[in-house]
């Protein structure tokens, strides 16, 4: 049998001064940053789930960005597209709790003391994410005053209009009465529903023909928060799975801290019109 050689046919074998796909990617870097700290097998599942997570949060942070610029700058039907990717990443994110899962409470003991106070909890960039559509809890800035460069961040992040008060400006500027009090609101304050403005998007709703962009930019939104309600609720049954109702590493109640989380809704108005419809 002829032994089938790349090089024949134009592949680059040889990248000595060259870039390389390690070299491009920083696979190096990456491939050593899981730094366990104890001999358990199942310490190194639990990082890798939590790095992987951590990279499509950043990706999920670069759409939101863009996202929230092109609402903004009139450019909304660009954001459409990073706005279905976005619930395409949280339905990667959704799919790894499989295989968090399947390590079980004795697994996860063997390695639990290792994390010491560390928790999710703890992420900053799904604080970011929760920030950037809507959620705002100054209350979540503690957990980062030890770092000056990230509290800096989630402060700048407050500072600018969530992608929920870009997508009620794009209603304002297509002529939609949306309330002046909701355009000028405080930004820092979490979003409270507000029946004027489900209101507004009952319009919408009633004539997607007439405001088919906004009736677009509307269905983009809940699905991304179908999406990441998903994901929340598969977060508090690994959790019950793996720890049962014992207390997170972090100090919070876990199951029934994160229970709690599944009450929120990011864009309410668009879930509730639907009983009003």
């Amino acid at each position: 049998m002829t032994t089938y050689d790349p090089s024949r046919e134009g592949a680059q074998m040889s990248f000595d001064g060259r870039m390389s796909y390690g070299d491009y990617l920083c696979i190096d870097q990456i491939l050593t940053a899981q730094n366990q700290k104890t001999s358990a097998h199942d310490e190194m599942l639990f990082i890798i789930q939590h790095q992987a997570s951590e990279l499509w949060m950043k990706l999920a942070l670069h759409e939101l960005d863009a996202a929230r610029l092109a609402i903004a700058q009139g450019r909304a039907p660009e954001a459409f597209k990073m706005l279905a990717r976005i619930s395409r990443i949280f339905e990667q994110l959704n799919n790894a709790w499989d295989v968090l899962r399947t390590m079980t409470p004795s697994d996860y003991t063997t390695f639990r003391e290792g994390l010491g106070q560390s928790s999710g909890f703890q992420s900053w960039q799904y604080r970011l994410i929760e920030f950037a559509t809507g959620n705002r809890n100054l209350a979540m800035l503690k957990p980062h005053a030890h770092r000056p460069d990230i509290l800096a961040r989630l402060e700048a992040e407050l500072a600018r209009p969530s992608l929920y008060d870009e997508a009620l400006r794009h209603l304002a500027r297509a002529g939609l009465p949306v309330p002046e009090t909701v355009l000028h609101r405080d930004l820092r304050q979490a979003w409270v529903a507000n029946d004027d403005v489900r209101a507004v998007w009952e319009t919408v709703y009633r004539d997607p023909a007439q405001y088919w962009q906004a009736y677009e930019l509307a269905e983009k939104l809940v699905d991304f928060e179908d999406y990441f309600r998903r994901w929340r609720f598969n977060h508090v049954t690994t959790v019950e799975r793996v720890i049962g109702f014992k207390r997170g590493t972090g100090g919070t109640a876990g199951v029934s801290y994160l229970r709690k989380m599944l009450e929120v809704e990011l864009f309410p108005e668009l879930w509730h019109l639907r009983t009003t419809l």
